[in-house]
C-alpha cells in the first residue's frame, strides 16, 4: 500500500461520500481528512467561481491508482484534483 496526498475541489459537498466509496472499492482507505472551506477561484473553472477545497491522506495499492484517476476524470462534480505519492 502506498500513501497519497489527495487534494481536490468539489462543486457539491454531497459527492464526498461517493469519493470515499470509490476509494474503498479500490482497496484504499482515507487516513486523514481536512476541509479548507469554500474558496473563490482565481478564474472560472467549468463556469464556476467558487468551490470547496479538501485535502485527504489516503492509502491505496499502486496498481489501482490508474483506475482511480480514470474514474475521477469521469466525475462531473469534481472540478480539479491533485494526487501526490508521499510514500
Amino acid at each position: 500500500m502506498s500513501a497519497y496526498d489527495f487534494v481536490f475541489l468539489l462543486n457539491q459537498e454531497e459527492e464526498m461520500g461517493n469519493l470515499k466509496t470509490l476509494i474503498t472499492s479500490l482497496e484504499g482507505t482515507v487516513q486523514e481528512e481536512k476541509q479548507h472551506g469554500k474558496k473563490t477561484l482565481a478564474y472560472p473553472i467549468k463556469k464556476l467561481m467558487e468551490a470547496s477545497l479538501y485535502q485527504w491522506k489516503i492509502t491505496m495499492p499502486k496498481n489501482k491508482v490508474t483506475e482511480f484517476k480514470k474514474k475521477l476524470g469521469l466525475n462531473e462534480v469534481l472540478i480539479r484534483y491533485l494526487l501526490l505519492d508521499i510514500s
